[in-house]
């Protein structure tokens, strides 16, 4: 498979990935029963379930502490390469993506491993950037978190080197800020040419400013859907180098019943009733990094937490569904990972009810 046939280059307008199945608790940080189990065979039961419906891509976190609380959501995971190579080999035709903080691995070392995985894949592996931003893993490692400037110029010259050894074919020298290598070379190079999409994801100015200008496909944050479309047109304005295909993507978490009455009784159900509100308290803490935030967004933020950590929801009927992944088009987005509250049980509404819908929009072939 040429990597311009992936599913990541195909003729879906909204392109849709699962998020986080990898970690412990997926997305959500509730003691609700059926809350996701991250065995390996639920992984790939669901990376099945999702290749099988024509999603286009997986996409995990990756993570080496959890939330704390009584759910300690994300504190058992998967590591993301290792990952992505089983499903790769478990799967034909979704893209499945290894997730690496760069200030952890050498980058000579990383490019094998991503070559390698890229193999299994035929062309399908993609690798989501992560400068970093949780210091207590920072210090686990024993590594420095730096300010952002340092942490993605680092960045920078990481890509820059496995590019490098993607692409030459004879032994080279690099001398940097941050890395002195001689006679770097590596084979294989990535899989029948070309070399693996990079994601990048960052809210700061820096890290928005890295990955508009080296990733293929730029993840950012959505806060309302009111205002999406100025922050995407403010995102694409920022790429210098405006030939550059560049994919703007957003994370989200779904939760969809038959009625909009019924999807919102259990959006209460697992964050007032069964959500763990030491975890995100804990995990609002980590995020504001000590600012001081109003009550009210305070609350929404531990809301957001609980039922999908931070990320943008998805709430209401099959129908408000589709519409919001229609309205996320319409604002210039390329399409969104999510979470779901269990990636298998709530999968068939998502297959069976919602493509449909986004088809008949015109948002999927």
């Amino acid at each position: 498979m040429l990597r311009s046939r992936t599913r990541m280059a195909g003729p879906n307008k909204f392109k849709l990935g699962l998020f986080a199945m990898n970690c412990s608790g997926g997305m959500t940080m509730t003691k609700a029963p059926e809350r996701w189990e991250a065995s390996w065979e639920n992984n790939l039961t669901a990376a099945n379930l999702a290749d099988e419906a024509g999603l286009e891509f997986l996409l995990p976190i990756g993570r080496w502490h959890g939330y704390k609380g009584e759910t300690d959501t994300e504190g058992s995971s998967f590591e993301t390469l290792t990952w992505a190579s089983g499903l790769l080999a478990a799967t034909k035709g979704i893209s499945v993506s290894g997730t690496l903080h760069v200030a952890f691995v050498n980058p000579v070392f990383a490019a094998k491993q991503i070559v390698t995985a890229d193999h299994i894949g035929r062309g399908r592996f993609c690798l989501n950037i992560v400068s970093g931003w949780n210091k207590g893993e920072f210090d686990m490692m024993g590594v420095a978190l730096n300010d952002h400037e340092a942490r993605y110029a680092y960045t920078g010259e990481w890509v820059e080197i496995a590019k490098r050894i993607w692409r030459e074919e004879e032994p080279f020298e690099y001398k940097g800020r941050f890395f002195d290598l001689q006679g770097v070379i590596s084979k294989p190079k990535p899989f029948g040419g070309g070399e693996p999409l990079l994601i990048s994801a960052g809210n700061s100015s820096e890290g928005r400013a890295f990955a508009a200008n080296h990733a293929d496909a730029l993840f950012m944050t959505i806060v309302e859907l009111d205002t999406l479309a100025q922050e995407v047109s403010a995102v694409r304005s920022s790429i210098h180098d405006q030939t550059r295909d560049v994919g703007i993507y957003a994370s989200g978490h779904l939760i969809c019943r038959p009625t909009r009455k019924e999807a919102e009784d259990y959006y209460n159900y697992i964050v007032y009733e069964q959500g763990d509100w030491e975890a995100a308290d804990h995990a609002a803490v980590i995020r504001t990094k000590g600012r001081k935030t109003a009550f009210d967004a305070m609350q929404k933020l531990k809301e957001r937490l609980i039922s999908g950590v931070g990320t943008y929801p998805v709430l209401g009927s099959y129908d408000d569904a589709a519409e919001a992944f229609k309205r996320m088009s319409d604002a210039g987005l390329s399409g969104i990972a999510i979470g779901l509250v269990n990636y298998i049980a709530d999968f068939p509404a998502l297959r069976d009810e919602v493509l449909p819908r986004m088809q008949r929009l015109g948002l999927r072939v």
